[in-house]
């Protein structure tokens, strides 16, 4: 029997795919590593990529590379082969997060559900712009908390009183970030406030990405510009019945980080599929005292991961990534 085993050129196409996933301010802390001898992908954290004030426990991180990791799966898939997914720990080296086994698939259709999400790898991008108010249906939020459930997560739709209590946290943290010298710093180094010549950003979030600034505080959308420095930037009015959804986990340790972040992007990709524009707020998740009360308490969901903003409105798009030689090894 013929032994198939995955070559560069798929693993790199592959890698290609991965970094495709949303990461906190777009730092991307991820790197793949191929022993060409086996049949696996290692995906391993980049500590120089974390953020130490606004992500002090990596749980942001995790959500970057679990994201990452589900890219991996859905390339996979759609390329004819199949995988299976074994995440840390590895008591040799904290930074290895995952590896993805990669079979031949001998059974035509295994992953079509997985293989089905390739095509809008590219055209997820997170869309920090105003939304209409027309409601998403119910059918639609349905297939997201599917694609939630899928990944051993769940995906909650909150009422109106639990969605104004985060939007209230959201506008909560902004004045914490305010009073943190720290953390401002921090956010700045990853965010560009004039555009450079093609190319020569591949990270962090550049001023087309960052959107217009609101009229009112109705909307969940960070404002990565709280200097107001990019030039020329307009104002919007954004909807008044945000619509958001929370994911989250029973519990809070680094696997359930992981899993959380392959939940979110199939979540993501599913939305796109689905033609919904998307933005992720992090922002009071950052604040322990804070993300505690994001919870529903009437919920089995004891950890919120990811508040996720969805509705009809205008595409974002595409922000930088790294070559993919800069973050994929073959030994």
């Amino acid at each position: 029997m013929a032994l198939h085993r995955p070559d560069a050129a798929l693993v790199t196409s592959l890698a290609e795919d991965a970094v495709t996933a949303p990461s906190m301010h777009n730092a991307q802390p991820w790197r793949f590593l191929h022993r060409v001898d086996g049949e696996t992908i290692e995906v391993y954290g980049a500590p120089a990529r974390s953020l130490p004030r606004a992500d002090p426990h990596d749980r942001a991180l995790h959500l970057g590379c679990g994201a990452a990791v589900f890219n991996l799966r859905v390339g996979a898939a759609w390329r004819g082969w199949g995988t299976s997914v074994r995440q840390l720990p590895d008591l040799d080296d904290p930074w290895f997060l995952a590896e993805v086994t990669l079979r031949k698939a001998t059974d035509p259709g295994i992953d079509d559900d997985l293989a089905v999400l390739q095509p809008v790898l590219r055209r997820r991008h997170t869309s920090r712009f105003p939304y209409s108010d027309e409601r998403v249906p119910q059918a639609v939020l349905d297939s997201l908390r599917s694609a939630a459930l899928l990944e051993g997560c769940r995906l909650i739709a909150p009422g109106p009183w639990h969605t104004d209590t985060v939007l209230d946290l959201v506008h909560d943290s902004e004045l914490f970030e305010a009073m943190d010298t720290g953390l401002r710093a921090e956010l700045a180094a990853w965010v560009h406030t004039e555009d450079g010549p093609p190319g020569s950003t591949t990270e962090g979030i550049p001023p087309y990405a960052i959107g217009p600034r609101q009229y009112g505080m109705s909307a969940p959308v960070r404002d990565f510009d709280t200097p107001r420095r990019v030039a020329g930037r307009g104002s919007a009015r954004f909807e008044e019945r945000p619509q958001i959804l929370l994911l989250g986990t029973e519990d809070d340790r680094p696997a359930d980080w992981l899993r959380a972040g392959q939940a979110m992007q199939r979540v993501l990709l599913q939305a796109t599929l689905d033609g919904l524009a998307t933005s992720l707020i992090s922002q009071p998740l950052e604040w322990p005292e804070l993300r505690a009360i994001a919870r529903d308490p009437r919920s089995t969901v004891g950890y919120v991961h990811m508040i996720i903003r969805i509705g009809y409105g205008p595409a974002g798009r595409s922000t930088p990534r790294r070559p993919v030689a800069e973050v994929l090894d073959f030994v």
